[in-house]
């Protein structure tokens, strides 16, 4: 597509008009804002008009998230009683469509297509809509439309699968212009993964919607734009109502006693496994650690045969983007008991922190990374901090939240980076994130206050000194000869500032993946997911042949340095960036192992004790030692017999609860392991 549409698209400026109370002689037209994490990144224009017989609906959106044009087209058909006949989703680039989803109806039949699968043909429903996760708002709103049509089932069964529940919470009264407004609040599910808040006018028009999946999205029709907040914090509110549910469900009574007996024991600091062990957990902690036939069971303790399992510490995900409650139950699940959120939106994380750590609700540990960016375009997020008074205020508000570190990101200026880092070890918190383009390099970085970062490509750039991160190519490290000296120089530069890495390789490893070719490829749980998730991660993009092939080369030769480093004595911490959710932190970890030459122990400890010293809570949690808090991951197998045991994880032990892996797969709509 030109470049000239997509500003066309990005310009355009509808106003919002009433609709009309029939369908007959419709011709409208409007627009939703588009943001990501508040900060708008797009819009989406539509209209619908009506025959005599026929309802069509056209959609244009264009998006610029942070210098990444994108476009989707979408048309939908309806007959008069918004029974849908037709509907097309198309993304633009390039002067190239790709189809994304489409939908016909024939008579007695109705056929789906979507991206990379085969068409599928069945009886046509009763009554049915098409829904994908990224539906485009106006199709959306004529869902709802066709959900009032119907007199509000309990259910509408969607194509290609699943049903939407639409579940009325609440009004809220909104001020546009001056004008009080009343609002509907809905709450969503089947669409996205997890639920979404939707707000509708007295007309049904969709006005505002909250989504996430595995980052957070704000859409508000052209004109309410100003009430804004109203929909971020009713959206909040839903959310800890979905926890607070989750808590109830999942959680029941924990006893202040419990002993964990006959299990083999990984205590994380030694490659030695203690066989047949009773763990003794009291208000949250670990109070003894003992042979089975040497230690007594209090008698008001509540025991769990453990027999034939492995104990060992909770996982850690050092770069997570939590940003919706499900992750709660998904987390757990997969044994991991800490996250450092590494950023999301202020008013949801801290409302998930606090409802973890002060409420008791279920979750992981929450440790939070204050998003901050420069000005532009290509900044991220909402907090932008544009001048050394700006930083200031930054820190001090993230300090004021309870944060541990502030997040930076790559629009960030050289003299803002150094008040950043001066005003937040004031407050006894630390740096972490991305090399600022501006900066230039890693050494810059480190040496302006930055005490950790993110993704390989960016931090190894410091074997090339002399260059830029923006100068090097995407796979440099496969077209460059590196000597022994610039391993060595990089490795003691770190060392010398203690300066903590998160690779995030497993994002390396699947974006390495040729054109055409699954997630499961590499990652073989990623069908476990659930299936809003599974939609959008199974088939990426994707490289051509001989550029995955040089990417796969690049991602080896960086696993083999970072094991140098870590054996070096550089910390190495495991992080997902969401790539595929919980299951992307196995593959970090094995990706360790199998091409960084770590231990089954070492590769574990990247996502154990390492984390837990980074963030300065190694005397509390991080290992399996008498007196730390009970964060327990429970498996059948034993992981350092094969790395990839991991992924048995059968129970957990958070914060001295107890809870079975399989119940909270299903609560987050993942498929439980089948042994």
């Amino acid at each position: 597509m030109k470049h000239g549409v997509f500003l066309i698209l990005v310009l355009m400026m509808y106003g919002c008009s009433s609709p009309s109370p029939s369908w007959e002689d419709i011709n409208e037209e409007g627009a939703f804002l588009v943001y990501r994490r508040q900060s708008q990144i797009g819009e989406e224009s539509f209209s619908i008009t009506s025959t005599k017989d026929s309802i069509i609906v056209r959609s244009l959106q264009g998006e610029n998230e942070r210098g990444r044009i994108t476009g989707v087209q979408a048309e939908l058909h309806l007959d008069m009683d918004l029974s849908p006949t037709y509907y097309v989703n198309q993304r633009i680039a390039n002067d190239d469509t790709t189809n994304i989803f489409k939908l016909e109806v024939r008579p007695d039949q109705v056929s789906v297509w979507e991206k990379h699968f085969e068409v599928s043909t069945s009886a046509t429903p009763p009554t049915f809509f098409p829904v994908h996760s990224n539906i485009p708002a106006a199709m959306e709103m004529m869902l709802y439309h066709y959900y009032f049509r119907q007199g509000q089932p309990t259910g509408i069964t969607t194509l290609p699968r699943g049903e939407v529940s639409i579940v009325h919470k609440g009004q809220d009264i909104v001020e546009i212009k001056g004008e009080k407004i009343t609002l509907d609040r809905y709450v969503v599910e089947g669409i996205n993964w997890g639920g979404r808040t939707i707000w509708l006018d007295e007309d049904k028009n969709l006005i505002a919607l909250v989504k996430a999946n595995t980052q957070i999205r704000e859409l508000v029709r052209k004109g309410y734009e100003e009430a804004l907040p109203i929909f971020i914090a009713g959206n909040v509110t839903e959310q800890m109502n979905a926890l607070s549910d989750y808590t109830r469900d999942l959680k029941g009574d924990q006893p202040e006693l419990t002993a964990l007996v006959g299990g083999d024991v990984i205590d994380g600091l030694s490659d030695i496994t203690q066989k047949d062990m009773t763990v003794i957990i009291e208000d949250g902690r670990i109070k003894s650690i003992k042979s089975r036939l040497q230690t007594g069971i209090p008698e008001n303790a509540r025991v769990i045969d453990v027999s034939g399992k492995t104990l060992m510490p909770g996982l850690w995900d050092m770069h997570a983007h939590s940003n919706q409650v499900q992750w709660a139950p998904a987390y757990l699940a997969g044994g991991v008991t800490t996250i450092r959120d590494n950023g999301n939106e202020i008013e949801f994380a801290t409302a998930f922190r606090d409802a973890i750590a002060m409420e008791g609700a279920l979750g992981p540990d929450i440790l939070l990374a204050g998003m901050t960016d420069g000005a532009g375009i290509m900044g991220n997020g909402v907090i932008r901090a544009t001048t050394p008074e700006e930083a200031r205020e930054v820190v001090a508000m993230y300090c004021d939240k309870g944060y541990k570190q502030i997040k930076i990101y790559t629009s960030i200026e050289p003299d803002v980076l150094k008040v950043l880092a001066e005003e937040a070890h004031k407050r006894g918190i630390t740096l972490t994130g991305h090399v600022p383009r501006a900066v230039g390099n890693t050494i810059a970085a480190v040496e302006s206050g930055m005490n950790q970062l993110s993704h390989r490509a960016l931090f190894l750039s410091l074997l090339f000194p002399d260059k830029t991160t923006t100068e090097l190519g995407r796979t440099y490290l496969a077209d460059s000869e590196l000597s022994t000296d610039q391993i060595d120089r990089a490795t003691a530069f770190f060392l010398k500032h203690n300066t903590v890495l998160d690779p995030t390789i497993a994002l390396n490893v699947v974006r390495g993946l040729s054109r055409g070719l699954p997630v499961e490829t590499v990652e073989p749980d990623a069908g476990r997911i659930a299936y809003e998730l599974f939609e959008g991660k199974r088939f990426r993009a994707g490289l051509s042949p001989a550029r995955a092939k040089r990417a796969q080369e690049d991602y080896t030769i960086a696993m083999k340095i970072i094991g140098d480093m870590y054996r070096a004595g550089v910390p190495i911490v495991a992080g997902t960036d969401n790539v595929v959710p919980v299951y992307s932190l196995y593959l970090e970890i094995e990706t360790y192992h199998k091409l960084g030459g770590l231990t089954p122990l070492e590769a574990i400890k990247t996502a154990t004790i390492i984390p837990a010293r980074a963030m300065g809570l190694d005397s509390e949690t991080g290992t399996l030692e008498v007196g730390k808090e009970a964060d327990i991951a429970i498996l059948e197998k034993n992981p350092l017999l094969n790395i990839e045991y991991l992924r048995t994880v059968s129970a957990v032990v958070t914060n001295g609860n107890y809870y079975k892996s399989t119940p909270l797969w299903k609560a987050a709509d993942f498929k439980a392991r089948e042994d």
